[in-house]
């Protein structure tokens, strides 16, 4: 079976946007499934991780073409300003620069559904030939960016394929959305889009139960849910740091700013002596100015260790060598259903997760089933404050250790054997 799979993020892209695909298609040969990725030639990633080139299987067929990326004539107003908001770190309203406000109605008026728009046509030129004069049982589109399921649409129209969509993230409902200063008619257009590819697609696959039942309320075609998650990283056997390590892996967006948990241990570092000679709070990639300067009223200054962004290997051994992990969510309704790739790799780590988000998350079930560690939602000042006491008091006895259970299912070789099951159904 022949699979043509359409994504933006391909390495040498960094980040969490490239991982799912590169391991569906670092396992999909496995179960008789041989893909053919297409990718822009000349991307503009806000990350690089070069490391992720050698996960490429051998022999893989990956087709490029150029794309316009409008990223680089903004960076006209200010290069800073554009790098940040192509990370997707907002700030809050009232800490929005004058060039934040205008690049961001710019880019939620005149880019819809997002900037990477103009290589739609271009691509369905492209590909309709490369199809014409090549066997492809299936194509796939995976979105963020969402255009590019605009691409799927367009080929299926054209040639007649069946056509699976993924979702790796929402459309109008993701979290960012509010933040595009989008007019009533801007918000329209996305949501008949939306609509559109929704009703299109021969089959979506989404990552999260939340995304699933919100789309099943605008759409009849068929909804599989295939969730992010880990890899078998072969990498040395990691020391536990002797620091009480707090450890957060990723972006630290605006809207993830847990002040409670903030206030916790700055109480617990002035309330307990043994606590602040041996805590430290660690963050590996981007976090937005917001949230630095919570943590530093916080007085927690002398405690923060600050790492930026590493490759993927590398965040795996902090993860494996930290004492805890922190998972932080905004804390919104409309993010209940994001469940991120890091959940996942925290799981098999074996350190304990202390994740904080809004209430009905899916990653609270997750967490709970798994046996992982523990989720609060954002105003749980004192069940914070008592859970991060008993993990020290552990991490003094030196029992400090998470028991996950059934995380198997979770691998990315058990989810492409899920994906490959679904593609092979003839009844889809």
């Amino acid at each position: 079976m022949k699979v043509l799979i359409i994504t933006y993020y391909w390495p040498p892209a960094g980040g969490p946007g490239v991982q799912r695909w590169l391991k569906f298609v670092k396992y999909f040969r496995d179960f008789d499934i041989e893909p053919i990725v297409y990718v822009p030639e000349n991307p503009t990633y806000p990350l690089e991780d070069t490391s992720l080139l050698s996960e490429i299987p051998e022999g893989i067929e990956v087709l490029k073409q150029p794309i316009f990326e409008p990223y680089r004539f903004a960076q006209v107003f200010s290069k800073k300003e554009t790098k940040t908001i192509s990370k997707g770190i907002i700030a809050g309203k009232e800490k929005q620069s004058f060039i934040q406000r205008l690049l961001l109605y710019i880019r939620g008026n005149f880019f819809i559904p997002d900037a990477r728009k103009f290589w739609v046509k271009p691509s369905v030129k492209y590909l309709e030939k490369y199809l014409s004069e090549n066997k492809i049982d299936t194509i796939i589109t995976t979105g963020p960016p969402h255009s590019i399921h605009l691409i799927g649409k367009e080929l299926k129209q054209q040639t007649g394929l069946r056509w699976f969509a993924d979702f790796r993230d929402p459309w109008t409902t993701i979290g960012y959305h509010d933040k595009l200063k989008l007019t009533k008619r801007s918000m329209q257009k996305h949501i008949s889009m939306e609509k559109e590819v929704l009703s299109s697609a021969d089959h979506i696959v989404v990552t999260s139960f939340t995304t699933q039942k919100e789309f099943k309320a605008i759409t009849n075609t068929p909804i599989s849910v295939v969730t992010n998650g880990y890899d078998r990283e072969s990498i040395p056997e990691t020391i536990l740091d002797t620091k009480f390590t707090l450890s957060h892996i990723g972006s630290l967006l605006s809207g993830r700013n847990p002040e409670n948990l903030w206030k916790a241990l700055c109480d617990l570092t002035k309330e307990n002596e043994a606590f602040s000679e041996a805590f430290q709070l660690q963050l590996v990639g981007a976090v937005s100015d917001d949230v630095l300067s919570s943590i530093q009223e916080a007085g927690l200054s002398d405690f923060l260790e600050l790492k930026g962004y590493v490759p993927h290997i590398d965040a795996i051994k902090i993860q494996r060598s930290s004492q805890a992990l922190l998972l932080i969510e905004i804390d919104s309704k409309d993010t209940r259903c994001i469940i991120p790739g890091k959940l996942f790799e925290y799981m098999v780590s074996k350190r304990p997760i202390i994740a904080l988000g809004p209430a009905g998350a899916d990653v609270s079930k997750l967490i709970f089933d798994t046996n992982s560690g523990c989720f609060f939602e954002y105003h749980e000042y004192e069940k914070i404050k008592m859970q991060l006491l008993q993990y020290f008091e552990q991490f003094q006895e030196q029992k400090l250790a998470s028991h996950v259970i059934g995380v198997e299912k979770y691998s990315r070789r058990e989810l492409t054997r899920a994906l490959a099951e679904i593609l092979k159904n003839p009844e889809i």
